[in-house]
């Protein structure tokens, strides 16, 4: 099966005008009426495939590149070198046909007009995309039993909240059936109950109408709820391309252990072990332990603790995944292939 976006040698530059120091009053002046420009690259040789109804999460810090991709694959900008496809089409060679079958939603930018009601958006882009009042009536139907948005139709955009806002903008992404959506930040500024509604409506959507979906996003919470493969941009250049559990399993150096004691039954064992592991907090009866997954195994270590002393709760978990792609960033690791 073909898949449904694929990305082969994909660079792209741009012109900037060009840095100097110690720029004297004259050469400023000058500056007025020539500038000096140079290429600046900002993707290096991206290459990917994305099958039909997979959920990616494409991440990277800022200034990564992952704006200008989105960008690439939904034909706003155009690739300096490389291919690029999506759903069979060319996006800057055939836009027209191309946006029937895309949808983007953009956490910071609007789909919906400020100071209308939300069902004259709505029409509006049910004329742009051609439906026939059977087809409005139908998916209106389906977002309503979804996203239950028959309250907020007939209000301002204006004067919704934020999460209403957003269940509005996503109702309105995918309102022709759109075979792929570019999500970037849709959960930005949300509370964790509208969070928690976005995310679900978009698992349905996914596992119901097999759209594939590529979200961009700096919260972790929302790759974790979300994605079961993820590519990491850094610099430029593709870090790592696969699924969640695997970028744990290469990347996580260390869990944490939490234990509420009773009380020590063999001090001398209980030393030793203390030794072996940075204690993070010993305060009272309550132990916290950062255990280096190279030097030790960790139900090992665990089953050691319980010898050595009677424990009231215990609690073993593993870094949050947004300190896993700090660590990841601050490595330095070499893009995938290299």
């Amino acid at each position: 099966m073909e898949p449904v976006i694929r990305m082969r040698g994909i660079e792209k530059e741009f012109l900037v005008p060009k840095k100097k120091e110690h720029v004297t009053w004259l050469e400023k002046v000058k500056s007025i009426f020539y500038r000096e420009w140079e290429t600046v690259k900002v993707l290096h040789d991206i290459n990917f495939d994305i099958k039909e109804g997979e959920f990616i999460g494409y991440i990277g810090p800022n200034g990564a590149g992952k704006s200008t991709t989105i960008k690439i694959l939904t034909g706003v900008l155009t690739a300096s070198r490389g291919e690029v496809s999506v759903c069979g089409y060319v996006p800057q060679k055939q836009r027209y046909e191309y946006t029937y079958n895309i949808g983007v939603v953009f956490g910071h930018r609007s789909l919906l007009e400020f100071d209308i009601p939300v069902i004259e958006s709505f029409l509006l882009y049910k004329d742009i995309y051609e439906m026939t009042d059977e087809q409005f009536k139908e998916r209106m139907q389906y977002f309503s039993n979804i996203l239950k948005i028959d309250e907020l139709l007939h209000i301002p955009v204006r004067k919704l909240s934020l999460g209403q806002r957003m269940r509005c903008e996503i109702a309105a992404s995918l309102l022709h059936k759109p075979k792929v959506v570019f999500l970037d930040e849709p959960t930005i500024g949300l509370d964790a109950e509208a969070k928690e509604e976005v995310r679900e409506f978009l698992i349905t959507i996914n596992k119901t109408e097999k759209v594939t979906v590529v979200l961009t996003t700096h919260d972790m919470d929302d790759i974790e709820a979300l994605c079961k493969r993820i590519i990491v941009l850094d610099d430029g250049k593709i870090i790592f391309d696969g699924a969640l559990d695997e970028l744990k399993k290469k990347f996580i150096r260390h869990k944490t252990v939490e234990l509420e004691l009773d009380k020590v039954t063999n001090k001398r064992l209980f030393d030793k072990l203390l030794k072996q592991v940075e204690v993070v907090k010993h305060l009272k009866n309550h132990l916290h332990l950062k255990v280096d997954m190279a030097k030790h195994d960790v139900p090992t270590f665990v089953h050691q603790m319980l010898k050595s002393c009677t424990v009231v709760d215990l609690l073993v978990q593993e870094p949050r995944l947004e300190h896993i792609i700090k660590e990841i960033y601050a490595s330095g690791v070499k893009p995938t292939g290299v």
